[in-house]
Order: structure tokens, then sequence, then C-alpha cells
């Protein structure tokens, strides 16, 4: 009952939206100027996130932290985050350092600004805490593909031992206790790393009861719990299945299906499949997806145990079956993959365009590989079943046929006992009454009904080990197909990185360029020299931000009748662009350069200190992509 509890919550939990939540806006906007301090910040995503206790990072114009209140979702709404700020902020820009959970289980964080009454005039970078600790997630990503590794074998050996039904079952135990233990051991270990994972934090972390008690009541959490639940079940059904009898395996079948399909279940109700369009096609495209590649790369570590101690006889049984079994899966593979490719990467573009992308392909060569190894395998199988097939069909072709089939039977008379039998023979040949030799065959010809010679034993050997070497290549080659899948499981998807492209462009940290404009306008009084620091901010192609403080020599603020910036781009002929700066109080500000193109732009800052002195000063400023 309370499996099954937690895996409806896990199906019917799953947000219809794309795989990796993107920034969609910020309250206020990244960048802006507000003239009264905000009581909340809030984050709207594309799909349903999971807070943390450090969700947000607040720090000031000095650069220090500033308290906020507790994470919380905005009016119940679980695609966004809000937090609250203190009732009195000083005047200056700030930076909001943001890191949540998405939907498919993997955190995402990033940064903005924003000003209150004015810009400060400052390009320090502060330290907006870690993307995620190194030991952590090398620890994390290895315990993944441990996991997957454990389920593929342990899904493959109860399927190779259900359907293939080979003799002696003795070589699959070890490795199915070793798949169970590992799986549980990976699970656990996975569970505890949770928290640290998703705060970035070191695996210490993980021992911090409070973290775990949140871990426990979140999205992975409960597919992880769900996993221990079927692990628990499935021993259970493996020490029925080592005492099964023939007139229980299709009930035991039904039982290993249904395990198998609930622990693949626990990977796609809380990974890419769970977030995204169609998410009940995808979910189930990935349950099959799952399963199918258990049954084909854990039954070949299986057949490769099974080919070390098995006869010949007992092979040419089991390996047929398999092999259908193996052509089985690959077809389910094909038309899941397809369609998990399509749902992923969502453009032709995205193929070569992105991270994700690139390792579909080179997990589409692996495959290619393992398909060209399982081909050769099939060539092997064939040669070894081929002397079992010969000898069924000679076998058969032995049996004596009925009395009366074919023909009708007669009625002998008294007195003509075998007369019917003598005219019949004689009839066809020789005298009458004359019993009739069986002809000897030609020479060089193989009398009717017999079989082909069976090979040797040496042949048989050699059947047997070039067997087991190609499923050994496969096996390998499978190992590093297993890799790339754990890889693609935390890349970000094409189509949602197309999609966080196109909805939030600020989900990073905008760089920030401070300029000093020394200036001297001549006469040689204090009043007419001074510097004027320029803030562009975010120095990136389109709208960007210009502040201008003048200082005079003393070091202090001053007020100058006038100050005009304007950008060129030579390079290009682009310009002069004028920023249109407008007096706001003790320095000079505008929120709308439109800089069109990346590149180095020429900066000329004109200083006019009276009706008479004014001076122009150039410096070269980078506007990024």
């Amino acid at each position: 009952m309370l499996l099954g509890t937690v895996l409806v919550l896990l199906l019917f939990s799953a947000a219809p939206a794309s795989a990796h939540a993107a920034l969609r806006g910020t309250d206020p906007d990244d960048g802006s100027v507000v003239q009264r301090a905000p009581r909340h910040l809030t984050l709207t995503f594309t799909e349903s996130v999971g807070l943390l206790d450090d969700s947000f990072r607040v720090f000031g114009p000095d650069q220090r932290r500033v308290h906020t209140g507790e994470a919380e979702h905005a009016d119940g709404r679980s695609d966004t985050a809000r937090v609250g700020l203190p009732g009195k902020l000083a005047r200056g820009t700030y930076t909001v350092a943001w890191r949540v959970v998405s939907a498919d289980s993997h955190p995402i964080s990033g940064a903005f600004t924003f000003s209150v009454g004015k810009r400060s005039a400052t390009s320090a970078q502060v330290d907006t805490g870690p993307d995620e600790d190194p030991l952590t997630g090398g620890l994390h990503d290895a315990a993944r593909y441990l996991a997957y590794l454990a389920a593929a074998l342990l899904v493959g050996t109860v399927a190779f031992a259900l359907l293939c039904r080979p003799a002696d079952t003795s070589p699959l135990r070890r490795p199915l206790v070793a798949a169970w233990w590992t799986l549980l051991g990976s699970t656990a270990v996975l569970l505890l790393l949770r928290a640290p994972y998703e705060a970035g934090a070191g695996p210490a972390a993980a021992f911090d009861l409070s973290a775990l008690e949140r871990t426990l009541t979140s999205r992975p959490g409960l597919a992880l719990l769900a996993r221990l639940a079927v692990l628990l079940l499935t021993a259970a059904f493996l020490l029925r299945l080592s005492r099964r009898r023939d007139h229980q395996e299709p009930v035991m079948r039904a039982v290993g299906a249904t395990l198998a399909v609930a622990l693949a279940l626990t990977w796609a109700a809380a990974e890419h499949a769970s977030a995204g369009i169609q998410v009940p096609v995808a979910m189930t495209s990935s349950v099959l997806h799952l399963v199918a590649t258990g049954v084909w790369l854990g039954g070949l570590v299986a057949l490769l145990l099974t080919l070390r101690r098995a006869t010949v006889e007992s092979l040419t049984e089991v390996v047929p079956r398999f092999s259908r079994i193996a052509f089985a899966s690959v077809t389910v593979l094909a038309v899941t993959g397809l369609y998990q490719s399509w749902r992923g990467l969502g453009s032709l573009d995205a193929l070569t365009g992105t991270s994700y992308g690139r390792l579909l392909l080179a997990k589409l060569a692996a495959v290619t590989a393992l398909l060209l190894a399982a081909g050769y395998s099939r060539r092997w199988t064939a040669r070894l079943a081929a002397p079992a097939a010969t000898a069924r069909t000679a076998a058969a072709e032995r049996v004596p046929q009925p009395v009366g089939v074919g023909a009708s039977a007669q009625v002998e008379e008294p007195g003509e006992s075998g007369a019917s039998g003598a005219s019949g023979a004689a009839g066809e040949a020789g005298e009458p009454g004359e019993p009739q030799e069986p002809k000897a065959p030609e020479e060089g010809q193989r009398p009717p009904g017999t079989p082909e010679p069976a090979p040797g034993p040496g042949e048989e050997d050699n059947r047997r080990r070039g067997l087991r070497r190609s499923v050994l290549v496969e096996v390998a080659v499978a190992a590093v197909v297993l890799l790339i899948t754990t890889l693609l499981t935390t890349t970000l998807p094409g189509r949602a990185q197309a999609e966080a492209a196109q909805r939030s462009p600020v989900g990073a940290l905008p760089p920030t360029t401070l300029v000093t404009v020394p200036f001297d306008t001549g006469g040689g009084t204090l009043s007419g020299r001074g510097t004027v620091q320029v803030t562009l901010d975010p120095a990136r192609v389109g709208e960007n931000g210009v502040q201008a403080v003048v200082y005079g020599a003393d070091k202090g603020l001053v007020v100058i009748p006038e100050v005009r910036i304007t950008f060129s781009l030579p390079s290009r002929e682009v310009g002069p662009i004028d920023a249109k700066l407008t007096d706001v109080g003790g320095y000079w500000s505008t929120n709308s350069v439109n800089l069109p193109l990346a590149g180095t732009w020429t900066m000329k800052t004109t200083v006019r200190v009276s009706d008479v002195d004014q001076v122009t000063v150039s410096k070269q400023v980078r506007i990024v992509p």
C-alpha cells in the first residue's frame, strides 16, 4: 500500500512544463532602478521549482549580505520563489544570487541586480556561493552510474533466468546478489547526498537532520524511498525465484515484470521525463526504455556467465531464446530512443550546437558499435545452434509412419496369408514371390534420414569461445553506453536550453564596466580638473544603463553644467550614439542606451564646467554578446 501510494504521488504530481526550469522574470526587473525599496523579491520560472533553506542570497552596495526572510512560493504558485526584504534598504545596487531545484530534480542557479534610488559606481563582484561542490558532485555522479549498472544487471539477470530458462542457474546467483546490494547501497548514498547536492555543499552536510528531513519530502527523495521499497519486495521475489517450480513460471514472470516496471518508474518520475511536453507519454517511453535496456544489457552479462559452464546441448536452446529477446529489446530501444531524442533536442541544430546533442551523438555511435557486436554474436549463435537443429530434423524424419496412414487396409481371406504383400512387391520389381534386397547407397552419398555429422569437440569449443568473446565486447560497450546515459540525465536538454535562452537572458550575473575618465579643461584652476566615473551596466549587446559621477581635484563630488557621452564602433562604422544623460541630482544617468553590436566601442565623454570651458576624452569599452 505504501509503495503504491508513493508511486501514484510521483506519477500525478509531475508538472507539465519544460525539463530544467528556466528563469522567466524577476520583480524587480534585472538591472532596473526603483525609487522605493521593494518589500519582496519574486522570481518566476517556466516550471515548478523546489526551494532550499538558502535559495536567496542578497548583497548590498557595500557587498555585505542583507538579512532576508524565509523563501516561499508566491501566492501558492509552485513556479515562483519569493523572499522578504528588510524595511529599509540603502541607496545603491543590490546583487541577488538564487538557487532552486527544478521539477526534474536538478538544481539550477543564477543572479541578477537591481538598484534602489541610483546605481552604485562599483564593478566589484560578490561571492554568490558555489554552483557545486566538486567532491559531492563526483560522489553523486558515481552513485548514479552504479545505480544504473546495478539496475540493468538485476533486471537483465532475472529476465534471462525466467525467459531463457537455462538448465543451471547457479552462475547467476552471485551477480544477482551483487546487483541487489549495489543498487541498495547506491540508492542510500543518493538519498544522503541529495541535500548537499542541491545546496552545492560538501558531503559533510549529508548528516544535517533538517536537510535530510527536507529531502525525504521532496520529489527526488520520494522516488528514492520508493526505490528502496521496490528493492525490499525484489529481495522476497528473488528468494521465491530460487525455489520456483515449473508450474509457477507464468506467475513469476508477471511478478518480475511488475517489479521491473516499478523500479524503472522510480527513475522516470524524478528526471527529465517527469517535466516537459507530453509527460504521460514521456514517462511511459522512459519506463519501457529503461526496462528494455536492462533486459538486453543485463542479459548479456547473464549470457556471458552461462557460456562459461553450460553444456553445448543446453546452449543450443538458451542462446537462440536470448537472441530473440535481445532483438525485441533493441526494437523497443530504437522506438523509445527516437522519441526521447526528439523530445529532448527540439531541433536539428541542437544536435551539434548543444552539449546534450553532442552527448546524444556519442551515445548513438556507442549503440551502433554495440549493434555491430550483437550482429557478430548472432552469427556465432547460429553456428552453435546449427547441429542441434539438424539433429532434431533428422530425428523427425526417422519416426515410423503408423499403419494405414496413406493406404487402405486389405482383409485377407483364410488361406491367402501374405498374398497381397507378395503380389504388391512383385508388381514393382522382379519375379512374383521373390523378396527384394535393399539398394546400397551410391559411393559418397549419405543414406536418407541420416543427420549431418556433428562437429567435433574442438569445433564446439571454438564456437563457444567465439560467442563468449563477442558477448564480452558487447558487455564492455554496454558499460560505455550506460555511462553516457548517466551524463545525459544530468545535462540540460537542447529544447530547454533554447527555451531558457529565449525567456531568461538574465540567468547569470551580468558584468559591469567601470571606466574612470580624467579631465582637465585648462586654465590651471582646481574647478577645471577632476575625474568622471562612468558605470556601464551590463556592458552587453542591447539596452544598457549608464551613470556618470563627477569628482573634483579634491576627490569630492562636484556639480557641473553638463556631461555628455557618445558611443561609436569604428570597425563597423556605427555611431556616434548619444547616451542622452540627464541630471538626476548629484550624478548623470540613463537606462536606455542601445548598443546593437559586440566589439570594442569608443566612448567619448564631454565634460563642460562653464559656458566656455569643456573637454572631450575618449576611452575604449568592451561590449560582449
